[in-house]
């Protein structure tokens, strides 16, 4: 006769000896992560934001800066303005003389504006220098001569802003040439000189002007220099005469406005 078959009983496998689904576990370990990282940011947190705020403020260790412009008072509205400057000018002593003349000297200039771009200015400038000589039984070489400019006329302002500005200038007068104080006493027809004598004369140019600050400019006086010069020995003869000028100095603008 069959024993009555009994009901199996389930065995119940404890956790550390079974298989465990990975299914199961991954969700625990990623929220344990993500609220461990939690917790030490949020407990960071007030540590940093106190650190921060006890850091003492900085300061500029030289003080603050403060920025200016020289430049910001540049308005050309100036009434008078005068300029210095050291002068170079080339010149021949004689009509037919082949050796030119280097001389040096000073331009001095003042301006009187009477709008933006329209002013009357005057200038007077001194070169002196030594001049080659035509061939002579006196043995007369490299004489001392100079030139004297007495000059005045219209000048305009042409392009201009804060940094700088170009002004022409046409000027007209007279210029004193002295020409036979080394002669020794002879004529200057032995050295192929012109006479003493004073004679018309133009200068044709302008000034490039660089600001520096409101009221000072370095400025650069390139020109023409024309004169009329004679001689009263042989064919009595005058001569026009074209040449080179320059000076460079500085300007400087009164405060006295139009």
């Amino acid at each position: 006769m069959d024993e009555p078959e009994l009901p199996r009983r389930r065995r119940v496998v404890r956790s550390q000896h079974g298989p465990v689904s990975w299914e199961v576990m991954r969700f625990p370990v990623s929220f344990s992560a993500l609220a461990a990282v939690a917790a030490l940011v949020w407990s960071a947190a007030p540590f940093c934001e106190a650190q921060t705020s006890s850091a003492p403020p900085q300061s500029p260790v030289n003080g603050a800066y403060v920025v200016v412009d020289p430049l910001a008072g540049v308005h050309y509205d100036n009434r008078y303005d005068l300029s210095l400057g050291l002068a170079y000018d080339h010149m021949k002593a004689g009509p037919t003389l082949l050796q030119g003349s280097n001389l040096g000297g000073l331009d001095l200039s003042g301006s009187y504006w009477l709008s933006r771009h329209w002013g009357i200015e005057g200038s007077g400038r001194a070169y002196l220098g030594t001049s080659g000589a035509a061939a002579n039984p006196y043995s007369i070489n490299g004489p001392f001569v100079s030139q004297y400019f007495f000059v005045g006329g219209p000048e305009w302002l042409g392009p201009h802003n804060k940094h700088g500005a170009l002004i022409a200038h046409a000027l007209f007068g007279g210029a004193y040439g002295n020409f036979e104080q080394d002669l020794r006493g002879h004529s200057p027809s032995v050295v192929d000189f012109y006479n003493d004598q004073i004679a018309p004369a133009a200068i044709l140019g302008g000034h490039f002007d660089l600001n520096r600050s409101a009221r000072w400019v370095f400025r650069i006086t390139p020109d023409a220099v024309i004169t009329r010069y004679g001689i009263n020995y042989g064919p009595k003869t005058t001569q026009t005469d074209v040449n080179f000028a320059i000076s460079v100095g500085a300007e400087y603008r009164f405060k006295k406005r139009r």
